[in-house]
């Protein structure tokens, strides 16, 4: 059976038990502060689960995009060393909102696995939830008796809270579960061991293969449980480990879900996959597992960044690369040549990935390119530390740690490449800067947020900002949020005109009247499916009756910008081609900034062109309609759906002349296009590989953008005294001056020519070694460089150090022999780090042979030459 196969079984199996089967959410996660990714099938359905949101089937089934790169058994450098765990995996789940619970799941479950999938009975256990007296949580009796009805009760095994509790996080909604995990021993393994004292101990072929949590308590912030009004069922079963089980394997990777990536990359490589523990085919299975996590975020609108969700997907990208540079012998880009090959094999499950190839392979060609450089960089080094290193042999915590955040080396290359030398790394210093790092990273991030108070138990809070901007509501519910040292209150209207930060447009401000008091509202967002008001006091009566208004002038200027990021879309699509895809927006009152794929600068002719179109559409005054449709006819009439965006089955369709702009948008708008007034471009530049960033203002903002360039056009004009043409003009000044400076240069030169003559004469004898060591009067650091320079192949054996006050800056060339470099281990870079740099107080670098800094220091100058002639003896 293929993995194709066997996950369209278990689709089809829960449909006829009446489930609605759902798409996969996008792997990024948005409108959820506690996410980065989807972590869980769950997490689509979190607002089911919270009470904020009603849904529209109480049984549902799906498989879900998975991405998780910390916690137990998620390491990411743990990922490709052992065969069962992944960065990006699937997970099978069914789900119950209020509907069945106990029974049916247990029940469906144990058919599926053995009716249908033919696992055989005596190869399963189940655990259930042995109870917990700190908690005055009782055993799941109702499971085991449910489990009991199918399973033998010497194959009931009991599990403790951290196996068989299931929590979302620090408070919200949880309960017991139950596993079922798979014996896959051979029989003479199995007769001469039990499974049963194998589950949970992390026995690689005794596996957890299926999880029935059953979610009836909620827990609060101060870590008691409540029961849950409505009682579900979320269901869990990883799909590579089913397809390994099914297909008779003893690895994830040996199945057909990676195998096919795996044969591409023996092709690539000219190297043979054999299922070892060697570095070679822990390479394989990395770059099997990782070029999943990478394609499909990127494809879900997450590219490759220093920060957040963009910084975990470099780093599961960059360690892709270093398997393939150090184990497998490659030195090029080899990552792109899988995309295509994956997309193929998920285009009928996952589609997403297969429409936009092309633009995903080219974002991991760039950035596989980008890092190569990098780790040639990061080899120099360790190799030149190593140099330094000689005598101690060893490379400490705080350099390894080095080597990994900024070159991106794991320790275990770092310690490969030190063994080669004979080196030695200090792995528990490299420990001890990674969890400082960790550490300061969790301080600037973490988000105290404390119970929820509740008012009014009304579940969902209505938005009426598409009509109206003020509104007469109450409030349900707030919390106190404390971050980085600040504390914050968060409010829940019951109806609120306030729109919430969301697909690229910001949130609205304004306030709430409580009677007579005055609560600003600083910023609106969505959690989950809360919108929620950030105010910076709470009020003295929260039972009174809410006037809540939008600050009026902020909002219709974005509500112009946002409409303005339709018509340029379009305008974009029309001039650069129909490959044009938003990858990103801002869009605020003073302007908007737009993101999209295409592969080559926007030349300043197609910028003029787009800018024409946009202008030429305000002009004709269009009418916005704005439609609630079903989703599939919406897409029938052309509506432009963003990637990584998650729908409901009724669409807002935002429309600007139906052959012109038709897309998804759930954001405000203008009524008509003349609304807009101008539209001008501001700047044009990259993002990041393939993607490209304009920036441009309308209405108002326009015309302030426009006369300002008037202005300065006007000023250059007076200060030139008005040439009838202007262009010619500022062509001549730029020659002219080129001109000049080129002289200039010429006459520093021979002035730097002269004063080498009066010098080549001057050099000390100092133990065997020619010492020249001056302040000199030179006008920039060019010269200085260049005086070391010219006089190195003049005096033999020497030590040259000259230093300048340019600028009212200290300036510093320092220039050593090569048979010094290696007969006395002088080098350049490092004297001006130890002896040069802190006395100028400043900076600089260079090769072995050569160095030269910069300071602050003037008065110093002196310091540095007997610094540096001190070292000689």
């Amino acid at each position: 059976m293929t993995a194709s196969e066997i996950r369209q079984q278990f689709l089809d199996f829960f449909a006829s038990k009446g489930h609605q089967i759902v798409p996969s959410a996008p792997i990024v996660i948005k409108n959820d502060p506690t996410l980065m990714f989807t972590n869980a099938g769950m997490n689509q359905f979190k607002d089911y689960f919270l009470g904020n949101k009603t849904p529209a089937h109480t049984r549902v089934a799906d498989t879900q995009k998975c991405l998780r790169v910390s916690g137990k058994h998620n390491d990411l450098e743990e990922v490709g060393i052992d065969t069962y765990h992944h960065t990006m995996f699937e997970m099978l789940g069914n789900w119950s909102f209020g509907d069945y619970f106990k029974k049916e799941a247990i029940a469906w479950s144990w058919e599926l696995l053995t009716e249908v999938y033919k696992i055989p009975k005596d190869k399963l256990y189940v655990t259930v939830f042995e109870g917990d007296a700190s908690e005055n949580l009782p055993k799941d009796e109702e499971a085991y008796n449910f489990w009991k009805e199918h399973v033998p009760e010497d194959r009931i095994l009991l599990g403790n809270k951290k196996d068989n509790f299931w929590e979302m996080g620090d408070t919200g909604p949880c309960g017991p579960c139950s596993e079922i995990h798979v014996d896959c021993r051979p029989d003479n393994e199995r007769q001469a061991i039990d499974g049963k004292t194998l589950v949970n101990a992390d026995h690689p072929q005794v596996i957890e293969i299926w999880n029935n949590v059953f979610m009836q308590f909620n827990r609060l912030k101060d870590k008691s449980l409540e029961p849950l009004p409505a009682k579900h069922v979320d269901t869990g079963m990883g799909f590579e480990r089913l397809v390994r089980v099914l297909q008779g394997k003893t690895s994830n990777y040996d199945t057909d879900v990676f195998m096919g990536t795996i044969h591409i990359t023996e092709q690539l490589t000219g190297k043979k996959y054999e299922g070892t523990d060697t570095r070679k085919d822990v390479a394989f299975r990395v770059i099997a597992d990782h070029i999943r996590a990478i394609s499909f975020t990127i494809a879900d609108g997450q590219l490759p960044s220093n920060t957040g969700a963009g910084y975990v997907i470099r780093r599961i990208l960059r360690r892709a690369v270093r398997y393939y540079f150090s184990f497998l012998d490659v030195k090029k880009p080899l990552l792109h040549d899988l995309v295509p090959v994956l997309a193929a094999q998920f285009s009928h499950v996952f589609p997403e990935l297969q429409q936009q190839v092309d633009f995903v392979k080219k974002v991991v060609f760039e950035e596989e390119n980008n890092f190569l450089r990098t780790l040639e960089s990061g080899i120099r080094r360790i190799e030149d530390f190593m140099q330094q290193q000689a005598a101690t042999k060893a490379i400490d915590g705080q350099t390894a740690f080095e080597l990994y955040d900024t070159y991106g080396f794991p320790f275990d290359l770092t310690t490969l490449i030190a063994s080669e030398k004979g080196f030695t790394a200090d792995k528990p210093g490299f420990e001890a800067a990674m969890q400082q790092q960790k550490d300061r990273s969790r301080a600037a991030t973490a988000v105290d947020a404390g119970d929820w108070v509740i008012l009014d138990e009304t579940p969902e809070s209505v938005f009426i900002g598409y009509e109206q901007l003020e509104s007469t509501t109450k409030l349900l519910k707030y919390r106190t949020v404390k971050a980085k040292g600040k504390e914050q209150f968060q409010l829940v209207l019951g109806q609120t005109p306030f729109y919430a930060e969301s697909g690229g447009q910001v949130g609205d401000t304004g306030v709430l009247h409580f009677d007579d008091e005055v609560i600003h509202v600083t910023d609106t967002k969505k959690e989950n499916n809360l919108i929620i008001h950030f105010a910076d006091k709470l009020p003295a009566n929260p039972a009174a009756r809410v006037k809540a208004t939008v600050t009026k002038d902020i909002r219709h200027n974005t509500a112009r910008h946002h409409s303005a990021t339709h018509l340029l879309h379009a305008a974009l699509r029309q001039v650069l081609g129909t490959h044009v895809a938003q990858k990103g927006s801002l869009v605020n009152a003073e302007n908007l900034r737009f993101d999209f794929s295409h592969f080559a600068k926007v030349t300043d002719e197609e910028l003029a062109q787009i800018e024409a179109i946009v202008n030429e559409k305000i002009r004709q005054n269009i009418p916005v309609v704005i439609k609630e449709l079903p989703k599939e006819e919406a897409l029938q009439l052309g509506a432009m759906a963003l990637f990584g965006e998650k729908y409901g089955d009724v669409v807002r369709v935002v429309i600007m002349d139906p052959a012109y702009s038709v897309e998804l948008c759930g954001g405000t708008h203008v009524a008509t296009t003349g609304e807009l007034g101008l539209f001008k471009f501001v700047s044009e530049g990259a993002v990041a590989a393939g993607v490209r960033r304009v920036e441009a203002v309308t209405g108002a903002k326009a015309e302030a953008f426009v006369n300002e360039q008037l202005q300065q056009l006007k000023e250059i004009k007076n200060v030139l005294k008005n040439p009838k043409e202007l262009v010619k003009t500022v062509e001549t000044l730029v020659q002219d001056k080129s001109s000049l400076e080129k002289q200039v240069e010429a006459l520093e030169l021979e002035k730097v020519r002269q004063l080498a003559a009066t010098l080549r004469d001057q050099a000390q004898d100092i133990n065997g070694v020619n010492f020249l060591g001056l302040v000199v009067n030179v006008s920039n650091a060019e010269g200085l460089k260049q005086l070391a320079l010219q006089l190195k192949n003049d005096i033999p054996n020497h030590v040259l150090l000259f230093a300048a006050n340019i600028g009212g800056k200290a300036s510093v060339a320092l220039s050593i022999a090569e048979e010094l470099v290696t007969a006395k281990g002088w080098e350049a870079p490092k004297i001006i780090k130890e002896k040069v740099a802190p006395l100028i107080k400043g900076g600089g670098g260079g090769q072995k042979s050569f160095a030269t800094a910069g300071g602050q220091e003037i008065d110093k100058l002196d310091q540095v030459v007997a610094a540096v002639k001190a070292i000689i003896g």
